[in-house]
Parts: structure tokens; C-alpha cells; sequence
């Protein structure tokens, strides 16, 4: 079953590649959704997935998929209204 999750990820997440790493990670895993910096330096992650797959992802972020960067605090929020993505994509 496909479950949707919004994660806000603060600590060292802009100018270290966090973004691009993290599409890796959900291209590797089949994850569909968008990541963005935000602009009081965090990066908001709109995540779509089978649970078991998106848990994998989740912690994949939590351990910073950035070699440079360091995730600090991570807020997790299930979406039940999201628009259906085909793909994951990098924003701004």
C-alpha cells in the first residue's frame, strides 16, 4: 500500500548536495515525490512509497545521504492528500 510522508530535515542540508543525493537514494528505492531547500535552511521532502520502502528512505535521510552533511532533526509528517508524482524531482 502507498503511503505519503512529509519530512522536514534541519542541521547541515543546503550546500552539501543533500538534494541530489537524497534523489539518488529515492530513484535507488522506487520513491516518487520532490525535495527543496527551504528558506530558514532546512529542506522539505515530499515522499511517496510503499511503507516498508519508504522506512528505508526515511532512514536513509536521517543518516544524511550527503557525505558533507549532517541532519540535526527530522519531522515527519503523514500525508493523506498528496497529488500523485511520477517520478522524484528536485525543486528550486
Amino acid at each position: 500500500m502507498q503511503k505519503a510522508v512529509q519530512l522536514e530535515v534541519y542541521g547541515r542540508v543546503q550546500g552539501v548536495g543533500f538534494r541530489w543525493m537524497t534523489k539518488l537514494v529515492a530513484d535507488k528505492l522506487g520513491i516518487k515525490g520532490t525535495v527543496a531547500n527551504q528558506v530558514d535552511g532546512s529542506v522539505k521532502i515530499i515522499a511517496i512509497g510503499e511503507a516498508t520502502t519508504l522506512q528505508q528512505f526515511i532512514g536513509a535521510v536521517k543518516a544524511s545521504p550527503s557525505p558533507s552533511g549532517h541532519v540535526t532533526k527530522l519531522i515527519q509528517t503523514e500525508l493523506t492528500d498528496v497529488s500523485p508524482c511520477r517520478k522524484f524531482s528536485v525543486v528550486g
